[in-house]
């Protein structure tokens, strides 16, 4: 069977490779298996050095890696080096804590006794990773694994392909032991059999819900620990007290960077009365300076969607929202690279929104905006509230104590205040509700990728 990558910028072929056979993915784990009894036995210092050495190697390539990934997935070239910019931060990060956060847990001094508890590896992780940040939401989980002392395969898009293996160039540039880590293009019913395989230990899986609820079935019976982080619709509010020109930078950046692709981006706001008329007098302005087009011009700062399928759902969703009485307030005709039956598209703000609308509620994952008009902060919170998700949501205002109250009450794994659509690796990254479940980053995301062990000693004079 092939894998057939399309570029979105033109509808070509841009890479094609044969999945993996049985034999293949058969070998691979019993590789992984294999070396994972001796990978755990390094010393963590000894694991961090080899992921020093992984993430130069990478960062060495980040020009060529940059354009491969604008020809794979659509990203304006202007900003695909940011993401291998972000790449490095997360993985110096999890590897400067990993020594810190994987060393034993001391419990209180009980007289003749010692008693402590180990970070135990979990064995073979399988990484599935997605194509809209095909390198950031995959360091999230390869490399804590690793410095954990677990092996990993990764199965990654079959839109992004290369990310895979400019991956595995860079593992073995740095000389890791074969086996800890490796990459298996899959199909999806080939990917659901691996993770039924008694050798995989744990899934760390980003996607879509449905492909969530594959892992769920997939992994049932066998007790094994799975990481979901699985998308949102995410909110964002814009007090009366805010700054409004760095909530309206903020907030259409948020909503528009990527195409509008990211789980974490801003699919609704909503907006004070008091404010509401200058913030889209604003966010329209700001909107019609995006320059759609091809992503290989260094001039273009709106790409086209993944696939022209992505963009006729997104149309079909603005189209449904304005035949039940949403307003577009963006021209599209301004956008002279929109075309119908493409993947590109032009950036859409809709006002007279509310939550019967699917433009609301559902995933868009494209370059549309919702501003709902809000009261005060009781109608905000319960509109943020009203979503099956739940990843991130942000406040806009200057008094940071009433926005932290606020926070706490909301259903979100990720609360920021005067940002928005960004990963701290020195924060759990998680969500609630339909967002997921589990831990990636920070140094709780090591007690995910590891078990307790507890070690209760006697001492006998």
């Amino acid at each position: 069977m092939k894998l057939k990558c399309y570029s979105p910028i033109d509808g070509s072929l841009y890479v094609e490779r044969e999945t993996a056979t049985s034999s293949q993915i058969e070998r691979a784990l019993a590789s992984a298996h294999t070396a994972q009894k001796k990978w755990r036995k390094v010393p963590v210092s000894d694991r961090c050095s080899l992921a020093g050495k992984m993430i130069t190697s990478f960062e060495e390539k980040k020009e060529p890696i940059a354009e491969e990934l604008t020809w794979m997935m659509g990203r304006p070239i202007r900003y695909t080096q940011g993401e291998i910019n972000g790449f490095v931060e997360r993985a110096l990060h999890m590897t400067s804590i990993a020594e810190s956060s994987l060393s034993p847990v001391k419990v209180e001094e009980k007289e003749g006794f010692d008693r402590f508890i180990r970070h135990e590896p979990l064995g073979v992780v399988l990484v599935i990773a997605p194509w809209n940040y095909p390198y950031l939401t995959a360091v999230n989980a390869f490399l804590p694994a690793i410095l954990a002392g677990n092996t990993v395969l990764l199965k990654h898009s079959s839109q992004t392909p290369l990310c895979a293996e400019r991956l595995q160039d860079a593992f073995n540039a740095a000389g890791f032991p074969d086996g800890v880590f490796q990459y298996l293009h899959l199909s999806h019913e080939d990917t659901e059999q691996l993770i039924k395989n008694p050798l995989i230990s744990h899934v760390a899986f980003t996607g879509s819900v449905p492909g969530g609820f594959m892992v769920e079935r997939a992994a049932a019976g066998r007790f094994i620990s799975i990481g979901l982080e699985l998308g949102g619709k995410d909110p964002s509010y814009v007090r009366a007290d805010a700054d409004i020109d760095q909530a309206v930078e903020t907030v259409i950046d948020g909503a528009f960077f990527n195409s509008g692709q990211s789980c974490c981006g801003i699919e609704r706001a909503y907006v004070a009365t008091e404010v509401y008329d200058e913030f889209i007098s604003k966010a329209v302005h700001l909107v019609k300076q995006y320059k759609l087009g091809r992503p290989d011009n260094p001039e273009t700062t709106l790409g086209p969607v993944v696939r022209p399928e992505a963009a006729s759902f997104i149309r079909n969703q603005i189209d449904e929202a304005i035949a039940q009485g949403a307003k577009p307030l963006i021209d599209s005709s301004l956008f002279t690279d929109n075309r119908e039956g493409s993947a590109y598209l032009a950036p859409q703000i809709l006002v007279n929104v509310n939550h019967d609308m699917r433009v609301m509620r559902e995933e868009t994952f494209g370059p549309v905006l919702g501003i709902q008009k809000v009261q005060n902060d009781e109608e905000a919170l319960k509109l943020m509230n009203d979503s099956e998700f739940g990843l991130t949501a942000s406040l806009f205002t200057r008094n940071y104590e009433t926005g932290i109250e606020l926070g706490d009450r909301l259903e979100t794994g990720t609360f920021f205040i005067n940002r928005c659509d960004y990963l701290d690796p020195a924060l759990a990254w998680t969500g609630v509700k339909n967002s997921g479940r589990g831990v990636t980053l920070s140094t709780i995301g090591y007690e995910y990728i590891t078990r307790p062990k507890s070690f209760h000693i006697k001492k006998i004079s």
